[in-house]
């Protein structure tokens, strides 16, 4: 099993950088970097392998002061969290602006934490403005250093504090020689906002990890949380939600969205969250062709049940609420529906269910014989069209081993001519090979290896 890792919480005010800072350690642009103030909310965790020790950082909404009234009580007690949880903070301070009451208030709070404080002075882009930093001793941190996260000024003094500091607690050096274990399968919650994928983590998780309100875009960064589920462990990637284009209101949301379809990319299993009072919206449909054209696992999520139920018959309303949803995803046909509540908690075991029976069909494999019998009956019960003046032949078909979960089913075709292959009899062939071995929420995928000559 890997070694935990130390963790550290960069906390401040709004807009000081930390957003920057967290990018810069992690080598990433997991979170969103802007100069509106409060666009970090949710506590955001990455892994920095820069210094001679990993560790893992935790990016905190900016708390002290109010840029954002209908999130500055939760965003705060999101950075408690991470703070109460944290081996060492990093706070920062803007060194452009000077220090503020916030800061002279926030420093207050930290020092009554009790853990291990580093100073850090943003914003100092040049030599000449060391003499701006002067004010901030008044803080009462011994341990400060400038840096600058926009152009990369002092991050090298900052890891070597780390080091120092972690190691000082215990922690090892990272080894060459340890083998680091399969990375945990990466579950992507995905839809349109106010659908409630964060209430849908935190029903999981059973805590208040990810911000939830009824305010539709509450979450502008991707956040990662790792989860364990009866021995199995899991990394649930929050996103912001996805709307129209058009409909956008600030280049903040714009970047959310393009993070939130990253995500999708970046996903092995994505988990589409549906709102059961409104059905499957066209919107929700173009979530699912994303996903349908990344080649990702998938289920579908109809959240709010108890909404529904509330007002109709339980049974024959589930059993609508799947069918419509099946006949509205129909290019998605092979994924999963689950109806549950995340508000009630209701259905949960069912949805981790699906989510381990979907892991196991995606570790299935037809064998080789068995499969190229399959294919060869079906090709001569419905030959495929002619093209031209030449005919789609198939010679071998054989099924790759599996080496991560939720992986797509690859089936290997060595044909005479590639291009002799229609969509619609392709199509033809995953039906084919899904009446024998349904795949449930996975995507069947055709690699086709032509002759050079025919």
């Amino acid at each position: 099993m890997a070694r935990k890792l130390q963790s550290i919480a960069i906390v401040g005010r709004p807009n000081v950088g930390k957003s920057a800072i967290f990018n810069r350690l992690t080598r990433s642009k997991t979170a969103i970097v802007h100069d509106q103030p409060g666009v970090t909310r949710d506590r955001i965790v990455g892994r920095c392998t820069e210094g001679k020790i990993p560790f893992e950082i935790i990016d905190t909404g900016g708390i002290g002061s109010s840029p954002d009234p209908d999130f500055a009580e939760q965003t705060h007690d999101a950075a408690e969290v991470a703070m109460r949880d944290a081996s060492l903070i990093l706070f920062v301070v803007d060194a452009k602006q000077g220090m503020t009451p916030v800061d002279a208030d926030l420093a207050l709070q930290l020092r009554k934490n009790r853990r291990k404080v580093v100073l850090i002075v943003n914003k100092v882009d040049h030599e000449r403005m060391e003499n701006m930093t002067a004010d901030f001793s008044k803080l009462g941190f011994p341990d400060s250093l400038t840096l600058s996260a926009a152009h990369g000024r002092g991050f090298n003094d900052l890891l070597q504090r780390i080091d120092t500091e972690l190691k000082a607690k215990g922690a090892i050096e990272d080894s060459e020689d340890e083998e680091d274990p399969a990375s945990p399968p990466r579950i992507t919650i995905i839809g349109r906002p106010n659908v409630g994928k964060s209430s849908l983590i935190n029903a999981i998780l059973n805590d208040e990890r990810t911000i939830v309100s009824d305010i539709a875009g509450t979450t502008r960064d991707a956040v990662d949380v790792r989860y364990t589920h009866q021995g199995r462990e899991f990394i649930l990637c929050d996103t912001a939600g996805i709307r129209h284009r058009s409909r956008h209101d600030t280049s903040v949301e714009v970047f959310s969205v393009m993070r939130s379809e990253k995500s999708i990319e970046r996903a092995e299993l994505c988990i589409l969250v549906v709102d059961s009072t409104m059905g499957v919206t066209s919107q929700d449909k173009k979530i699912a062709s994303l996903i349908e054209k990344a080649g990702k696992a998938c289920m579908v999520v109809m959240n709010k049940w108890d909404l529904v139920k509330a007002h109709r018959d339980s049974k024959d309303q589930r059993e609508k609420l799947v069918e419509e949803a099946q006949r509205r995803l129909f290019f998605l046909d092979y994924a999963p529906v689950v109806v549950l509540s995340a508000k009630e908690r209701e259905a949960l075991p069912q949805l981790f269910r699906q989510i381990i029976k979907v892991e196991a069909e995606g570790r299935r494999r037809i064998g080789t014989g068995v499969l190229n019998r399959l294919l060869t009956a079906a090709m001569q019960h419905q030959p495929p069209p002619i093209v031209g003046t030449r005919r789609f032949k198939l010679l071998y078909a054989t099924q790759p081993e599996m080496n991560r979960p939720f992986q797509p089913a690859r089936v290997v075709l060595f044909v005479n001519d590639r291009k002799l292959l229609p969509d619609t009899y392709r199509t033809y062939l995953e039906g084919v090979i899904r009446r024998h071995c349904p795949y449930s929420g996975i995507p069947v995928h055709f690699e086709l290896r032509g002759r050079e000559v025919d």
